[in-house]
């Protein structure tokens, strides 16, 4: 029987195309393996948001290519795919099919019966997912899902994004926003036995305006707390955060503020393309605290962006010293080829860049510390993640810190600790 492995490298939203690529795959009859070795088709799902993640989707493709098993077959797909795929190509003649997003993948595989082999179809024009759209059949977001085993599942909403931020190439590659039906999502959340999901897409706020008029996350996030689950959103623009989302998010039990941020300069962020400054997210986190004092807040912060002075960066230094958000994720600027940023004059020498982030960095790692710090004494509700580690409702998966607990919690089990001290950036809870 044929085997398949998939590699997913990227944000969730990838992670979520693979499980829905490798649960298409299973239908037809191939079985998953956990290593490339024993694999008769490798599946690279890449990423290419940056420079860094192009260089190690490139890497990781090359790597699979030299340890696959004779006959073995290797497509790459994802986001590098479809923004470079002749390009890949031509430069990797080794990889047996580059499929944009997938749409090709259960066309072009055909496991051949009583046999390992695996014989991939013909070969199909080169297009882009912008042009061209997938039949429904192998669109993404109506392929069934693979199960999901483990304390939580991502569920995409959307796919693709109407915004034009000068820093982003993803509406290039990935295309207009193309909301999922309210009935479709319900229908897959009930059939996730997971107790924590998290809802995502590129711009999740605008979840249903291209299909039903008007934004419908208020209402979807409102239907799925109903199930009893904890329904965490990664992640919301500052300017899709109004006075009914942050009540719904707030009075949830899972107040986990997920801001999209970039930048708190007032002129770079109109360079950005983007609305908004620091003082009007201050009054936002303010407000949101005045109500919901057990918030929490995530955020990140390109540094480095065109025309970024040194007045511009001390604006941000100082942002993140009174705002005091939890968890923090710093970026250099990445000059993407077809962006507006990439235009644009004023470009922030690398070395400059490197020690802005040194020092944004070291005043944040100072702040989540200190607001870890002052968990000791508390009693939280935790899913346990994996043998001695949980997370509570502070903790969104894989990009924040764990709370270290008793291993003989069952994974997936929720249980009731007290936070007793804190190793690093984690907490170190036991039982009640």
């Amino acid at each position: 029987m044929s085997r398949v492995y998939i590699e997913t490298l990227g944000c969730a939203k990838n992670e979520v195309d693979s499980r829905k690529l490798l649960g298409r795959a299973i239908e037809s009859g191939l079985v998953q393996t956990d290593t490339a070795d024993d694999a008769d088709l490798i599946v690279v799902n890449t990423c290419a948001f940056i420079e860094a993640a192009r260089q190690e989707s490139i890497a990781t493709i090359l790597d699979l290519v030299d340890q696959r098993e004779r006959g073995a077959k290797v497509v790459v797909t994802g986001c590098m795919a479809a923004r470079y795929r002749d390009e890949l190509i031509e430069a990797l003649p080794d990889v047996d099919r580059v499929a944009v997003f997938g749409e090709e993948f259960l066309d072009l595989v055909e496991p051949v019966p009583n046999s390992t082999a695996i014989s991939l179809g013909p070969k199909r024009k080169s297009k882009s997912m912008v042009n061209a759209k997938p039949s429904v059949d192998f669109d993404l977001l109506n392929l069934a899902s693979a199960k999901v085993e483990g304390p939580y599942a991502y569920l995409k909403v959307a796919e693709g994004c109407d915004r034009k931020c000068g820093f982003c190439a993803i509406p290039s590659f990935r295309g207009k926003q193309e909301s999922r039906t309210f009935e479709a999502i319900l229908e897959e959340a009930q059939a996730l036995e997971v107790p924590e999901i998290v809802l995502i897409a590129q711009d999740l706020a605008s979840y249903g305006r291209d299909l039903y008029g008007k934004p419908m996350l208020v209402d979807l996030t409102r239907k799925l707390i109903e199930t009893g689950r904890w329904i965490r959103l990664l992640y919301i623009y500052p300017s899709q955060l109004n006075e009914e989302l942050i009540d719904v998010i707030g009075s949830s039990g899972l107040p986990y503020f997920d801001l999209s941020l970039q930048h708190v300069s007032r002129p770079l962020i109109k360079r950005m393309r983007r609305p908004g400054s620091g003082d009007e997210y201050l009054q936002k986190i303010e407000r949101i605290r005045r109500d919901y004092p057990d918030a929490v807040f995530r955020s990140n912060f390109i540094v480095g962006y065109p025309g970024e002075t040194e007045e511009d960066h001390e604006a941000l230094v100082n942002f993140i010293d009174e705002a005091r958000l939890d968890w923090v994720g710093f970026f250099s600027y990445s000059n993407e080829e077809g962006t507006y940023s990439s235009t644009l004059d004023g470009h922030v020498d690398p070395s400059i860049m490197h020690d802005r982030l040194l020092e944004v960095g070291e005043v944040q790692e100072r702040i989540t510390r200190a607001k870890r710090i002052e968990m000791i004494g508390r009693e939280l509700d935790v899913i346990v993640q994996r043998s001695g580690e949980a997370r509570s409702y502070m903790e969104s998966p894989d990009i924040d810190g764990i709370i270290q607990v008793d291993s003989a919690y069952q994974t997936s089990s929720k249980v009731r600790i007290r936070i007793n001290d804190i190793d690093g950036l984690d907490l170190i809870g036991t039982s009640i």
